[in-house]
């Protein structure tokens, strides 16, 4: 389904690089995007875009970068069912899937990802002030869905 794009490293050792794998870390007001490297090892929060402008820079994400597959953080109740905002991620899935059909969007548990980004944050050293930014917690969350996804934490 996707492309495998062939780098020269060390005069004669060719590595693939995959495309990339993108989360989102969907929200009512603004959504956090993380993304891997092309290697997919390496994971970077990557911006924080409203809710009305998230479909528009997916696809122009999707255009300009080889991307593979896209997480969504779904969040569901302690007791499993479906919250609120979960149908809004179902219909995100399916308007993607519409309009990207080459790449697999996936639901992942997203359950307390934004707490652990809040201690991520705490813990890297960033001062107050900055740390209160909403736009970096949610931009941290998609990060941490995507490591869990990968298997780093």
């Amino acid at each position: 389904m996707f492309l495998i794009h062939f780098t020269l490293i060390y005069n004669s050792i060719y590595l693939p690089i995959l495309p990339r794998i993108l989360s989102i870390d969907f929200g009512l007001k603004r959504c956090g995007l993380a993304v891997t490297d092309p290697l997919q090892i390496i994971v970077n929060g990557l911006t924080t875009v409203t809710q009305p402008e998230l479909l528009d820079f997916v696809l122009d994400y999707c255009k300009e970068n080889q991307v593979e597959k896209i997480i969504l953080g779904y969040p569901l109740q302690s007791d499993g069912t479906k919250t609120q905002v979960s149908n809004e991620i179902e219909k995100l899935q399916l308007r993607i899937n519409a309009l990207l059909p080459m790449v697999k969007v996936e639901l992942y548990d997203e359950k307390k990802s934004s707490q652990e980004a809040l201690r991520v944050i705490i813990q890297s050293g960033i001062g107050k002030k900055k740390r209160s930014s909403k736009e970096l917690l949610d931009k941290m969350s998609a990060v941490i869905i995507l490591q869990r996804y990968l298997g780093h934490i």
